[in-house]
């Protein structure tokens, strides 16, 4: 058997100078590999990072309950104008629940805005300004 203490491993007993300074630079190597790392790694302003994360999630949670309490407000009011109570209440608050959901998405970055209105509005990036053929008169 061997003794704990016997070296490298290999059964070559106690490693030369020559692995010692090997195994030196690569250490050294290492340590500043894992310094680079650390700085690429670490948040310019750790505290502003987190917050930035929870106002984030704080606008997508208000668009939300904005839109169902506008749907519900609007179907209230058109409930008691035409008198077609909970209609309105029921269609309006399902709209808005749906237009909540659509702009939390958006927001999110999990939907898009439609191409239709993209080009409208001259952000398809074509380069045109939404005018084309059919604008032109």
């Amino acid at each position: 058997m061997s003794e704990p203490d016997a070296g490298n491993g290999d059964g070559a007993g106690r490693p030369t100078t020559e692995q010692d300074s090997s195994l030196s630079a690569r250490l050294r190597a290492l340590g500043d590999r894992l310094n680079v790392r650390r700085v690429e790694m670490t948040p310019v302003e750790p505290s502003r990072t987190g917050a930035r994360g929870e106002s984030q999630g704080m606008k997508i949670a208000a668009e939300f309950v904005a839109g169902i309490l506008v749907g519900g407000a609007i179907g209230w009011f058109l409930d008691n104008w035409l008198g077609t109570s909970p209609w309105g209440l029921i269609v309006f608050v399902l709209l808005g629940f749906a237009a909540g959901v659509l702009n939390a998405l958006r927001t999110a970055g999990l939907a898009t805005e439609s191409p239709a209105r993209l080009r409208r509005e001259g952000k398809d990036g074509t380069g045109d300004d939404g005018g084309g053929s059919s604008a032109a008169g």
